[in-house]
């Protein structure tokens, strides 16, 4: 059943945060579900949409206000008319500070740890877990591949921020959708990753200071030290491993893999990770312990700012495995999505139309 499908038509999209711009989308044959807020509505023809941009929250499963925020840069790219924009909620009641009212049919996902919603976990609270929350985003991207409600459709850009930041990442490399498109209906899928807490190490070396460019202010709380550039192997074995031992452990890394990533060999997972391209938007001032920041050994291991951690990821990815993945700060913005999505900086890289 669709919620409001007749307020979004193929000329005019549905811009409210509100229940007349949902739908549902089925995850299985069992009725099994999840919400949206888009700008179209899934099941109609939409002949002039070109591109699509999947945004996901952050941990405060927010799909409505992501969904502002996501309306807000496709106003600014002047990409409303082209674009369609789709918001998931990863709803969880599955824990003290995930709480989420759960619709009927409604999927609850793994609010935290290994498992969770951000990193492709299993469902909650049931006996045998079929569903993984990968795949809700599978079901997205092939109701976008219908080539009768999307016959135009060229581009889809999955973003998130924070936590949406952390399931991008792992989506990047582990999904079973990006060939696939790609060869079915000649749609490119790219990713873009904002400001996330924790990446997934493809193996056990870890970033030194020398990891990030020494011409910003990626320490805490934004100390530059006098550049000493050669002194320091970039990427080293991890010097505290008796103290954190699982400082590799998934999701940090590849080792006791769970939920999605489970099944797929790791130099699987790698050569997905170097073979897809992906964009980290970065923010200039996301360099204090704030906003739900992980501070655990296995985070910390990854460099103390969540700005040093995703300029060191992107350098070892990149150098290590030959990935075309590119790092770029955002000048002025901190753990801000809204700061983030419509900088000038961002809009180019969501929106085709902006290019």
């Amino acid at each position: 059943m669709l919620t409001g499908a007749s307020q979004a038509t193929a000329s005019e999209p549905c811009t409210k945060a509100q229940d007349t711009c949902t739908e549902w989308v089925a995850l299985d044959a069992n009725g099994s579900r999840g919400r949206i807020y888009r700008t179209h509505a899934l099941s109609n023809t939409h002949e002039k949409i070109e591109h699509a941009v999947i945004v996901i929250h952050g941990q405060g499963r927010n799909a409505d206000g992501y969904f502002r925020h996501m309306l807000a840069a496709a106003f600014l790219a002047d990409s409303l008319q082209n674009t369609i924009v789709i918001s998931p909620r990863f709803a969880s009641h599955n824990g003290k500070s995930c709480l989420d009212q759960l619709d009927k049919q409604e999927v609850g996902w793994i609010c935290s740890g290994a498992d969770s919603w951000r990193s492709g976990g299993n469902q909650a609270k049931v006996a045998e877990p079929t569903l993984n929350s990968f795949d809700f985003m599978d079901a997205i991207i092939s109701k976008l591949a219908d080539v009768k409600a999307f016959p135009s459709l060229r581009s889809i850009v999955i973003a998130g921020h924070s936590a949406g930041g952390q399931y991008v990442n792992r989506y990047q490399f582990s999904n079973r959708m990006h060939e696939k498109v790609m060869a079915d209906r000649k749609i490119q899928i790219s990713y873009v990753i904002g400001n996330p807490s924790s990446y997934t190490y493809p193996d056990a070396l870890r970033p030194t200071r020398d990891a990030w460019p020494t011409n910003i202010a990626a320490d805490s709380p934004g100390y530059m030290p006098v550049a000493k550039p050669g002194t320091e192997a970039a990427f080293v074995a991890f010097n505290d491993r008796k103290n954190c031992t699982a400082f590799n452990h998934w999701p940090y890394g590849l080792e006791n893999k769970v939920g999605f990533a489970k099944a797929i060999p790791d130099e699987q997972l790698k050569q997905q990770l170097s073979a897809r391209s992906a964009t980290y938007l970065l923010g200039e001032l996301d360099i204090l312990p704030l906003y739900g920041f992980d501070d655990s050994c296995a985070a910390m291991a990854q460099g103390p700012t969540r700005l040093a951690r995703g300029f060191a990821y992107a350098k070892f990815v990149s150098e290590s495995f030959k990935a075309n993945h590119k790092a770029m700060m955002v000048p002025a913005c901190g753990h801000d999505a809204r700061c983030m999505f419509t900088s000038e900086t961002a809009l180019p890289i969501l929106f085709k139309s902006a290019r």
